[in-house]
């Protein structure tokens, strides 16, 4: 039997950590524009995100892409076009 961990949530909030700690990257990202335009934003969020994400499910896997595809929920090729894209091993 699989078991799907929901994350972490914070007391009185919904959120997950991860949500969390997204949500208060962002605000401080913005703060730090101090008025700047900003763009691609949604980009730059998933390659942000992307490569750590697949650094440890790989690492998880002992670096077994099938394993890791199904851990991610992801087709293989998918995943081996991913780990290209980010130049991951």
């Amino acid at each position: 039997m699989t078991r799907e961990p929901r994350g972490h949530l914070l007391e009185n909030s919904g959120d997950s950590e991860l949500s969390a700690c997204v949500r208060k990257m962002m605000k401080q990202y913005f703060k730090d524009l101090d008025g700047e335009e900003a763009s691609n934003i949604y980009d730059m969020v998933v390659a942000n995100v992307e490569r750590p994400l697949l650094e440890v499910v790989m690492h998880q896997a002992r670096g077994n892409q099938t394993r890791a595809a199904d851990l991610l929920g992801l087709n293989r090729n998918t995943l081996r076009k991913k780990l290209s894209q980010h130049g991951i091993e």
